[in-house]
């Protein structure tokens, strides 16, 4: 049996997590096997805790990216093609992560063709960010940031333009063109993954779709490195305890704002900071992409437990040790004199230089 194999790339703060949970929603009603396959340089991942809230089929890898560990991600794909009998597999590299189809794709295609029909490669890219980037008027990414993100672009199948509602339909358009310029050699599809809109299109395009990795691009690793070792990294995962009727979903709000106003003051860069937070009546997860950016809420909690679980990730333009302080004392003040936080797990770091388990040089044909 084989299985089809989905990538989906793109920078972080993209969308990609709520893409997955909407594919997934349509695949499985279309009467698919679906299991998702998450990744991060450190264990405590939102994303993964999010999509397991919603009772689907995750396996995360950790420690490095999908590149650097390929045989992590062999390992979650062929665990979840056995033990669910998947008909489709999702994957979600990291954020920071390119040249996909040199270092997964092209390995995939020549050494488990037997067992995985890869999709195209997708990568998704948040509407306002992509114009800035493109127009060259983005100055909240590090120049070698920006030279990641439009490295993933170029190495793009297909270039989904997420968050369409954020842009007036004049401005799309303009976008449009200005992609159809820049990147005439992938196909071109436009939704919004909150709402769903144009998700069942693309998946129609990703489930009939041949050519996996038809590209491969030419990749700078000083430069790669360097924008990935500009970011500060942060995953924790905290237990809360309330001495009386916690406001849980007011909580997540004013640690993230306290954690903005914080970065505001430092001028960094937030390319995104996300955070869940569970207890037996729910969940609220909670999102900040930019650093002026809106705090984004969803999901509901039953009551007011006394109890509460929560995963924080961050990813900001700022040496990891002044990451870590901020966010200490941003979780201390938001707990203030109602609420007692006790770190079970913290780990902030700058990501070391990609050293890919393969990487090659030229396209594999995959086998009829």
């Amino acid at each position: 049996m084989t299985t089809r194999l989905i990538l989906v790339g793109g920078f972080l703060g993209a969308g990609k997590t709520t893409l997955l949970w909407q594919a997934a929603r349509g695949l499985a009603s279309r009467g698919k096997r679906v299991g998702l396959i998450t990744n991060d340089q450190a264990p405590d991942l939102v994303d993964t805790g999010l999509l397991a809230e919603q009772g689907l089929a995750v396996r995360e890898v950790t420690g490095s990216c999908f590149c650097c560990n390929f045989a992590g991600l062999i390992s979650a794909a062929e665990g979840l093609a056995h033990d669910l009998r998947a008909d489709v597999l999702i994957a979600e590299p990291v954020g920071s992560c390119t040249d996909l189809s040199a270092t997964i794709l092209q390995p995939l295609k020549d050494k488990f063709a037997h067992e995985f029909v890869l999709a195209p490669l997708s990568v998704l890219a948040d509407a306002v960010r992509l114009r800035e980037v493109l127009t060259h008027t983005c100055d909240t990414l590090h120049a070698s940031a920006a030279y990641i993100y439009r490295k993933q672009l170029e190495e793009a199948d297909i270039i989904v333009v997420n968050k369409i509602d954020l842009l007036a339909p004049e401005a799309l358009e303009e976008l449009k063109t200005l992609m159809a310029t820049e990147f005439p050699q992938a196909e071109l599809r436009a939704i919004s993954a909150l709402s769903g809109q144009g998700v069942d299109a693309w998946l129609d395009s990703v489930l009939a779709g041949q050519g996996a990795g038809r590209r491969i691009a030419d990749v700078d690793y000083d430069t790669y490195a360097e924008g990935e070792a500009v970011l500060g990294w942060l995953n924790a995962r905290i237990h809360l305890a309330s001495s009386g009727n916690a406001d849980w979903r007011g909580f997540c709000v004013e640690l993230l704002q306290l954690l903005q106003q914080a970065f505001r003051e430092k001028r960094a860069d937030v390319a995104h900071v996300k955070l869940l937070l569970s207890a037996p009546g729910g969940h609220y997860a909670a999102n900040l992409t930019r650093t002026d950016g809106e705090i984004l809420v969803r999901g509901d909690m039953g009551g007011s437990p006394a109890e509460a679980g929560l995963v924080l990730n961050a990813r900001v333009e700022m040496s990891p040790s002044q990451l870590e302080d901020m966010v200490r004392e941003a979780i201390v003040a938001a707990c203030g004199t109602q609420i007692v936080a006790r770190v079970e797990h913290l780990k902030s770091l700058s990501p070391g230089r990609p050293n890919p388990t393969y990487r090659y040089t030229g396209t594999v044909e995959r086998p009829r």
